[in-house]
């Protein structure tokens, strides 16, 4: 009989093997080799709108894909040339979206990477600390190597992470609900056995993630966030800091952040949040900004507010990339995908251009993913999405149920990953 662990590895793997099938739908066009034609190459995205602010470009091209590579960018490339042709007439084409915190430990409240991540464009996924070094080897074998879609981890200073369920202290805005504490007591982290862990899972480990929040570690939080800088500098990982609701003031916290760490959940409306009591951007965030700490909204279920982001954005204080934190209980309500996030930021005034930077070139400049992606240039991975960019009238909404209208939205028509192509529909079913 086979374990549960071993029935989601065969699981999905064959969903991969599905998924990698050449009875895609949605390719156009003509099999060069059925007519003797010499292939140049792979597969051709025809006429799309490229928006690949990694390169400064956003125009009417084609993009040809050979042995998983990104071949060529330009104007006019023959379809002739192609063994496959994808018509991306009227339609967004993108480097493949990356998303730099998800919950992706599918079985342990995390989402499929492939159902609800690949299927909506985005091809590269950080799974922001669902586990600690307890479960990081099994999250490497039976979720990042099965999945076609690009998938990373950050190692939870917690040993547990999130993956035992059980009794937890409660607010009214607790993301940890139903979740076994496994930050109550701060001697049951290891920083050093956190950092062995990241290193023996290199390269799919990227980084350490900390919750700092004071239904977590009560007043310890300090205590928590030095053990996760500890662990960060021995593997030489930049870390996550969740940061909402925290016992310390924030100026605390950030003063003890680096260059390249990252602060997650920064349109929080809790206390010990980005705005002082007059709803300005305080002077210890932008001093942070400025020495390199990068700043990611990630609205989950409880952590992101209209009021506070427009604040924000109305003092120039923009997010560095756009996140999720996409998991079971937000995948089908209030956040659904990276491409709505980034059609709720629209709705907030920002142009389509800037917000594929914040999902694409940016993320990159973050975590050393090990692979060349978030642009479309020859010679990186061919991950690509493409889009239709609808009209109309949209509703979104915040952690508190506050909605906002918007009259654009993404929405995926297929994407490719590793040269391989990916229908929307194929990857929904």
């Amino acid at each position: 009989m086979l374990t549960r662990r071993e029935f989601s590895k065969h699981f999905l793997a064959g969903g991969a093997t599905l998924l990698a099938s050449d009875a895609l739908p949605g390719v156009q066009g003509t099999n060069a080799a059925d007519q003797g034609v010499q292939q140049d190459c792979d597969l051709l995205i025809k006429g799309g709108r490229v928006i690949d602010p990694g390169q400064q470009l956003n125009d009417v091209m084609d993009v040809a894909v050979k042995n998983g590579k990104i071949l060529e960018i330009s104007k006019a490339f023959p379809e002739s040339r192609a063994r496959k042709v994808v018509s991306g007439k009227d339609r967004i084409v993108t480097p493949g979206l990356i998303d730099i915190h998800v919950h992706c430990f599918d079985g342990f409240g995390g989402v499929n990477p492939d159902r609800n991540c690949l299927a909506k464009g985005v091809t590269t996924v950080v799974d922001a600390g669902s586990t600690g070094y307890l479960g990081i080897g099994g999250f490497v074998q039976y979720v990042v190597k099965p999945s076609v879609t690009r998938v990373y981890g950050l190692v939870n200073i917690a040993a547990l992470g999130l993956l035992a369920g059980g009794a937890a202290k409660k607010t009214s805005h607790d993301s940890s609900e139903g979740f076994l504490n496994s930050m109550d007591n701060p001697d049951w982290i290891y920083p050093q056995l956190t950092a062995k862990a990241a290193i023996a899972n290199k390269p799919a480990v990227v980084g350490i993630k900390v919750r700092l929040e004071e239904n977590v570690q009560g007043a310890r939080d300090l205590e928590c966030l030095k053990m996760a800088l500890q662990a960060a500098e021995i593997c030489r990982f930049p870390f996550m800091a969740h940061i909402d609701d925290p016992y310390s003031p924030l100026p605390d916290i950030l003063k003890m952040m680096r260059k390249g760490d990252v602060f997650t959940h920064m349109y929080n409306n809790h206390p010990h949040g980005i705005l002082d009591a007059n709803g300005k951007v305080l002077m210890q965030v932008r001093e942070a900004r400025e020495r390199g700490v990068f700043f990611d909204p990630a609205q989950g279920r409880p952590h992101f507010s209209f009021e506070v982001a427009e604040k924000a954005l109305q003092q120039d204080f923009p997010p560095d990339t756009i996140s999720t934190d996409l998991n079971t209980g937000n995948s089908h309500k209030g956040v659904f995908d990276l491409p709505t996030m980034v059609s709720k930021f629209m709705a907030l005034g920002m142009d389509l251009y800037k917000a594929i930077e914040l999902v694409t070139a940016n993320p990159t400049r973050i975590f050393d993913f090990g692979v060349k992606i978030g642009a479309l240039r020859p010679g990186y991975e061919a991950d690509i999405a493409i889009f239709e960019l609808q009209a109309g009238q949209f509703e979104f909404e915040d952690s508190d149920g506050t909605k906002r209208s918007g009259n654009k939205m993404l929405l995926n028509k297929g994407a490719v990953c590793r040269g391989e192509w990916y229908s929307a529909e194929m990857l929904q079913k």
